[in-house]
């Protein structure tokens, strides 16, 4: 097993976790709030990088606003690479881990991801219509949009992890998937919120449906999958526990919220997150495409399928993008344009209340295990729920409901601005994608799937994920969001 996975795993299940979750919503508030100075009229990040599609290389980077136009395109990105490292470099500090390690590792990160981004968005991989491609004077393209560079960074990380080890190795400081995503989820509070004030009843739909969705398909899942691992490949209880728990529906947090909740030996829940990691890497190159290629007409289904389906927050919120941006691609190459945004925050909604639902299914798990099954004196107690309630989702919450009461509760002046605001906020939570797509290809070292004692744990998840869960989970969205789709862009 790759040793990055497992220093990656037991960091998450150290209390440092608790510290990283904090950290997260610290500075996602810190991006959004900069981000609210532009309704008074002062922009305070208009200087950050942004990518267009291109096919010559000088016009591919701008700021994301006008009024730094003279930074230039170089200037834009050294900006924002700088800002990244001095704040990310106070957090992990904040953490007790080593800033010159991290800064020097996070610098080629940086270079490396955002090239990758760079690189998707060429017009060939990234023009969708015939008008597209008439402008940039091709005949073909993969009609990605840009967000295939997502697909690139993360190529690119697997490269990493499988042919250059040892590079793998010494940018481990910087291999942050975790954080990175969580503060990615924290800054996307706000453009959940600016969708969603367009068509409230179509959102609070969504929110009900994925709650329901949700707890019928944990409890599918979990019994099954725990039926497998005991029953067909004679595990025992406390690896078939967080086992089912990764497996099922929220891969990593799950694992190591149960495996801490029934009192597992750590290494439990370390080996059963590094086969997460790993195979949510391969649901991420897949998903997606079958996603645009069956689902396209019924866009909510597809974003609903990545959120059960695709384990990890980092993995599933990330396939929530691409699917996105495919499933609009091929819309609008058959005459159909979506507002964006509703995928991903069908997605983005599964999978946070899925990660509220995990502290109360680790409690659960815990009172069993610790009064029915192994019983010592150290039982479950109810504030367990908070302690494994991810803090990150503090900061979505807070984002989303400050953005929706903008939009909704006052000015009408105020209310044309917040999404200008937001979309600049949108330029961190691309970047943070992005760098999370390109941590989790290092994080995926296939090489060592098969050491002594981990095949086996393989294949119960490789039989259980690809033979029952990812389908039941695109049953159920269908029956929860068939029939509801996107508002059409005026």
């Amino acid at each position: 097993m790759s040793d990055i996975a497992v220093k990656s795993a037991t960091t998450a299940a150290s209390k440092e976790n608790l510290s990283e979750d904090w950290l997260a919503v610290v500075i996602g508030v810190l991006v959004f709030a900069l981000a609210l100075f532009s309704l008074s009229g002062r922009d305070l990040l208009g200087w950050a990088v942004t990518t267009s599609v291109y096919t010559d290389i000088t016009a591919a980077l701008a700021p994301v606003a006008k009024a730094y136009a003279g930074l230039g395109g170089v200037g834009a990105l050294l900006a924002t690479y700088a800002a990244l490292l001095v704040v990310l470099s106070a957090g992990v500090a904040a953490l007790g881990a080593d800033v010159k390690k991290f800064a020097i590792a996070f610098t080629v990160v940086f270079a490396i991801a955002y090239a990758s981004w760079v690189v998707g968005s060429y017009a060939h991989i990234a023009a969708v219509t015939p008008a597209e491609q008439q402008k940039f004077g091709i005949s073909w393209s993969l009609k990605l949009t840009n967000e295939g560079g997502f697909v690139v960074a993360l190529l690119s990380g697997l490269v990493i992890a499988n042919l250059f080890p040892r590079f793998a190795e010494w940018l481990k400081e910087a291999i942050r998937p975790e954080l990175y995503i969580k503060i990615a989820i924290v800054i996307l509070g706000a453009t959940v919120a600016v969708t969603a004030a367009g068509r409230l009843n179509l959102a609070s739909s969504i929110l009900l449906r994925g709650v329901a969705a949700i707890i019928e398909a944990y409890l599918i899942y979990w019994s099954v999958v725990y039926f497998v691992a005991r029953k067909w490949f004679g595990f025992s209880r406390e690896w078939s526990v967080p086992l089912a728990s990764g497996i099922s529906i929220c891969g990593v947090a799950a694992a190591i919220a149960t495996g801490g909740a029934i009192r597992a030996r750590p290494a439990v829940p370390v080996l059963v997150s590094s086969l997460v990691v790993v195979f949510a890497v391969v649901e991420v190159l897949i998903l997606p495409f079958l996603a645009q290629a069956f689902l396209w007409q019924e866009p909510l289904v597809a974003g609903a399928w990545m959120g059960l389906a695709v384990k990890t927050d980092g993995a599933a919120v990330a396939a929530g993008g691409i699917t996105e941006s495919l499933i609009l691609a091929k819309a609008a190459a058959e005459g159909v344009k979506y507002q964006p945004g509703w995928i991903l925050a069908t997605t983005a909604t599964v999978k946070v209340f899925i990660d509220i639902f995990i502290g109360v299914w680790a409690f659960i798990l815990g009172y069993i295990w610790t009064n029915h099954i192994d019983k010592r004196a150290d039982k479950a107690k109810a504030g367990e729920i908070w302690e494994r309630f991810p803090k990150f989702i503090l900061g979505f919450v807070g984002v989303f409901a400050i953005s929706l009461w903008l939009a909704l509760g006052t000015t009408p002046d105020i209310a044309r601005a917040l999404p200008a605001a937001a979309g600049e906020a949108n330029v961190f939570r691309v970047i943070f994608f992005i760098l999370t797509f390109f941590s989790i290809g290092v994080l995926s070292d296939f090489r060592k799937l098969w050491q002594d004692g981990f095949g086996k744990l393989a294949v119960v998840y490789l039989v259980s994920l690809f033979g029952f869960v990812i389908w039941v989970g695109l049953l159920i969205s269908w029956l929860f969001f068939a029939g509801f789709k996107p508002p059409l862009a005026s």
